[in-house]
């Protein structure tokens, strides 16, 4: 992602209430690598949300 090779993502994003987590887009500048949130969907089990260039 940081190399500029990734053009979109999809993330399902599904909560859960075991353990800690861990945050997966710490420290990285999406808005700086050209990368913005073009869609987002809630749905009963997930968020689904696209990024892209």
């Amino acid at each position: 992602m940081q190399a500029g090779l990734v053009d979109e993502m999809h993330l399902a994003i599904s909560p859960t209430v075991l353990g800690r987590g861990e945050a997966l887009l710490a420290g990285i500048d999406l808005l700086a690598l050209g990368l913005r949130c073009t869609r987002h969907v809630g749905t009963e089990n997930a968020l689904h949300v696209v990024l892209s260039r």
